[in-house]
């Protein structure tokens, strides 16, 4: 019976996220929120960040993975050149508490040497979805931030050879 109980419980919390209309971003500011990188360092986006751009690449569900990782790849045959991280983002009290679970799976599947480019955002989650919206979840993120914080770039429709090359445009053209 306590079984039963606990997974009445988990389906409950499962089913507390909410959901937000997607959003252009273009010449907004990214708020800001606290993450950890798998390295367990404390970062602050986009206060810590010290690069002219950064790239962020946000993912809500496990499967923004899939999306993410072609990103990484094209950015990598393409050798563009900005700092990225990937930022997988879970709102809701279930995630945050089983964060440190959640966390080292993520370990077990990231090659150590990548885990300082990965900063898991728990407690600012919800925070971020509803700033970017999160219909289509499956779909990463693509946020392009400067100094200041500000969106030079976002595109939130999986990932596509057109909107890389946009992407490098505007890192070209901006300083």
């Amino acid at each position: 019976m306590r079984i039963i109980g606990y997974f009445a419980v988990l389906l409950m919390l499962a089913g507390c996220s909410s959901q937000y209309p997607n959003q252009n971003l273009v010449g907004k500011t990214f708020p800001t929120i606290v993450g950890q990188t798998l390295e367990k360092t404390p970062l602050t986006i986009p206060t810590d960040f010290t690069d002219d751009h950064t790239l962020l690449l946000i993912g809500y569900v496990q499967n923004s993975q899939f999306d993410i990782d072609r990103w990484l790849i094209a950015l990598d045959v393409t050798q563009t050149q900005v700092k990225v991280y990937e930022v997988p983002t879970i709102q809701g009290i279930f995630p945050e508490m089983f964060s440190t679970v959640i966390d080292n799976g993520m370990r077990s599947g990231i090659p150590k040497p990548m885990w300082k480019g990965v900063v898991t955002v728990y407690s600012d989650g919800e925070k971020v979805q509803a700033f970017t919206g999160n219909e289509n979840s499956a779909n990463a993120r693509v946020l392009l931030l400067n100094k200041a914080g500000e969106i030079l770039y976002f595109y939130d429709q999986g990932f596509a050879v057109d909107a890389l090359n946009k992407l490098r445009d505007v890192l070209e053209s901006k300083p």
